[in-house]
């Protein structure tokens, strides 16, 4: 009997290119691989066109295509959550549905998987279908992680990568709410081998992830994967009281010991006015990470559901929890 390998893949308004990545690139890639079975888990991310009624046609037809139709827009890292969790693959593999990734590099992945590696992830290996402000931010992104002490996260990464089992399983007992897909599978350790690909044009339509949306997801990555923040903050205020006792100590010394020989008539106004520009742009800074931290803290204390599946949507699905447990 074939092992079977799950692809996972989130959708989310995408109607006007749907039909043709999946008829034209994934099934024409998988078709092709004839020593495995394949199931597809289509994660419906509360598409407000007529994704869903295209998802649940292809499901109708094959029993192989599970749909998992999210109640409302979780966003892509709860989709990719939902889809891992239905999968019943030895392997689970996951892909976007918008055709920048390409499904012709399956075979490589299952390759690398055969030859040992737990996860292999899909690397970008160059830039260019981009415009200069993504590829500076993607850059500065990945500089910043990695001083941040996160040094397993490859630049360029995506979520186009491939689990085996195991790595399935763990990640499913995550708990995280604020949570970044690539980051905590990396942050697992498992034995992972890493396959570059070129990104491409996407098939229809436009991208969800806007700047803004980008930009709270590196927020996202930086506050839920590190205390490297508060631990830098710190420092920054160790070293502001230390400048500003060295910086009181010469002014105390220039201006009332030895009479202001150089002439930088500093009067205290001035004095008290340099400190407290400081201090305060010290306290609003440090309390803006502060508050990121806790509104994470809040967030998990909630104990919210990671996603919510809608049954009546869904097809060809079954109870991941009595799936678990056969495992």
């Amino acid at each position: 009997m074939n092992k079977l390998v799950s692809i996972v893949i989130p959708v989310c308004n995408e109607e006007k290119g749907i039909k043709k990545f999946l008829d034209e690139r994934l099934f024409v890639a998988i078709s092709k691989i004839k020593e495995y079975d394949f199931e597809i888990v289509l994660v419906n991310d509360g598409s407000k066109d007529k994704t869903l009624e295209i998802l649940q046609e292809y499901a109708a037809k094959n029993k192989n295509v599970k749909v998992v139709s999210l109640v409302r827009n979780f966003g892509k890292e709860m989709a990719l959550s939902a889809g891992l969790r239905y999968a019943d693959g030895d392997a689970v593999l996951t892909i976007d549905s918008d055709g920048q990734q390409p499904p012709e590099k399956i075979e490589d992945f299952i390759k690398a998987w055969e030859d040992g590696a737990e996860i292999v992830t899909g690397v970008r290996d160059h830039y260019t279908k981009h415009g200069l402000i993504p590829k500076l931010g993607s850059k500065l992104f990945y500089r910043i992680l990695r001083m941040m002490g996160n040094k397993t996260t490859v630049p360029g990464s995506t979520d186009f990568r491939l689990m085996d089992r195991i790595v399935v399983n763990e990640f499913n007992k995550l708990t995280e709410h604020n949570r970044i897909t690539r980051g905590l599978v990396d942050w697992m350790g498992y034995e992972t081998k890493i396959i570059y690909y070129t990104y491409g044009e996407r098939m229809a339509g436009r991208p969800s992830y806007n700047i803004s949306k980008l930009f709270n997801l590196a927020i996202d990555s930086f506050v839920s994967m590190s205390s490297t923040p508060l631990v830098i903050f710190g420092y920054i205020g160790l070293f502001i009281t230390f400048g500003s006792f060295i910086l009181g100590m010469f002014c105390i010394i220039n201006q009332y010991i030895l009479g202001d020989p150089l002439h930088l008539y500093w009067n205290g106004a001035v004095q008290m006015a340099i400190f407290i520009t400081f201090l305060v742009g010290l306290v609003l800074i440090s309390q803006s990470i502060t508050a990121l931290y806790i509104s994470h803290i809040h967030a998990e204390t909630q104990n919210r559901p990671l996603f919510i599946v809608s049954k009546k949507a869904s097809r060809n699905i079954k109870d991941p929890c009595k799936t678990e447990q056969k495992k």
